[in-house]
């Protein structure tokens, strides 16, 4: 058994508030409703549950406690529970609340889901879109991005005001040296405002890991060592070597200015373009002002500039108001 039910409220009051930008990180749900076989999931949660959920109210009541407007949801797939999605951001409609999470193309694509979390404050969505190979889709058991219209998807979300967090994972057994530059150009044309890229790593435990070694494709298995920005099997059609390189160009690439600015063109308005230079380059391009403040334990300071952004300088910002408690569920919604 594993469940959320009656889980003491967080120490909130243990974190130094002021040296965080995002200092509303909150969890609702554990797990995720699939079963990639390279994802840490199945082996972390061997042995019993691996989805579940708060009851709503509890989820509300902790948000509630929580000062200022945004909200940064950890979930592994917030929306992963229709059911318990639906009535969440019912009960979120109206607290004021501005907030990023993570979610599944397909998930994006249900219809009213999505509507109901823009309407209580979503806007930046980390979507795993993994890779554009439908052959590596298969392999990797990744079943739900199967026939799923991804140009579909960006643009339900970027229609919808939310902007998109792309997440690929290079290595896998269809990709071969051109991989990726065909998905830093694809992500680009797209408009997606940032990227997050990943090295095929099979994790102890996954089905991923059994399957590599039993091929004896495994390079090393010093986990003290491990570090996901480096390759620890043998490809099929790369090189470990140009593996690594090929990472490291893909996020130089997307983050080049110019392909920062060849982004927002894509997008139908200013606003919509300035935004999305606000947003993608200060994910990659200051760093040093980044490091700088956050030495200085001034980085809460640009919490308001963070929410700016996140609204579109306040074209898709909440006109309610919070109303105070949050409003009541009628009933514990659990997986």
């Amino acid at each position: 058994m594993r469940t959320l039910l009656g889980v003491p409220p967080v120490r909130r009051d243990l974190i130094k508030r002021h040296l965080y930008l995002v200092p509303n990180s909150i969890v609702v749900s554990r797990g995720c409703p699939h079963s990639c076989d390279f994802c840490y999931k199945d082996a972390f949660f061997e042995g019993g549950k691996g989805f579940y959920t708060q009851a709503v109210d509890d989820a509300l009541a902790e948000i509630e406690r929580l000062p200022g407007r945004h909200l940064y949801f950890l979930d592994d797939h917030l929306l992963g529970n229709g059911r318990f999605a639906h009535a969440l951001f019912d009960g979120m409609r109206g607290m004021g609340r501005l907030w990023q999470a993570a979610g599944t193309v397909q998930s994006v694509l249900k219809p009213r889901l999505l509507e109901k979390a823009v309407d209580a404050g979503l806007r930046s969505l980390f979507v795993g879109f993994e890779t554009l190979n439908t052959h590596n889709l298969k392999a990797q058991n990744k079943v739900q991005n199967l026939n799923r219209d991804y140009t579909a998807a960006i643009q339900r979300l970027h229609g919808l005001g939310v902007m998109v967090n792309g997440s690929f994972v290079f290595g896998m057994d269809g990709d071969d040296e051109h991989v990726f530059d065909q998905t830093v150009e694809w992500a680009t044309q797209q408009g997606i405002e940032t990227a997050t890229f990943h090295i095929l790593t099979p994790y102890p435990g996954t089905a991923l890991y059994l399957r590599m070694a039993q091929q004896q494709r495994l390079l090393h298995s010093n986990w003290d060592l491990y570090d996901t920005r480096h390759v620890v099997f043998q490809p099929t059609h790369l090189t470990p070597a140009a593996l690594e390189a090929g990472y490291w160009r893909a996020y130089q690439n997307f983050y080049r200015w110019s392909s920062i600015f060849q982004g927002a063109a894509t997008k139908e308005s200013w606003v919509h373009q300035m935004r999305h230079i606000a947003y993608a380059g200060g994910w990659k391009k200051f760093e040093p002002m980044w490091d700088m403040v956050i030495r200085l334990r001034r980085v809460a300071r640009l919490r308001p500039m963070l929410e700016n952004v996140l609204t579109g300088f306040g074209k898709f910002s909440n006109e309610t108001k919070r109303p105070g408690p949050a409003r009541a569920v009628p009933q514990h919604v659990q997986q």
